[in-house]
């Protein structure tokens, strides 16, 4: 299944504190149960302004309706093409 990232933006998000993040968490989860499968959050990295998210799923459509189930933002939602890292300099 293609993964895709996810900006959201959210002002202040870098001074979530951790019971706050938990919680989020707890609504992303129990969405993605009832979506089935085809949908995977695989993880978020939070920075000052904004949280980019990393999922696997069948499609754009269905990252865009957990995020509107969640009430999460969705700012932007982009397909990744391909991935490299240190070892593909090899």
């Amino acid at each position: 299944m293609p993964k895709y990232v996810i900006e959201r933006e959210i002002p202040g998000a870098g001074k979530l504190p951790p019971e706050q993040l938990k919680a989020i968490a707890q609504t992303s989860c129990g969405v993605l149960i009832k979506m089935g499968p085809d949908i995977q959050w695989v993880h978020s990295y939070v920075t000052d302004d904004k949280i980019y998210c990393v999922y696997i799923a069948a499609n754009e459509e269905l990252v865009r309706e957990h995020a509107k189930q969640g009430g999460f933002p969705a700012n932007s939602v982009s397909q990744v093409a391909s991935i490299i890292d240190p070892t593909t300099a090899e």
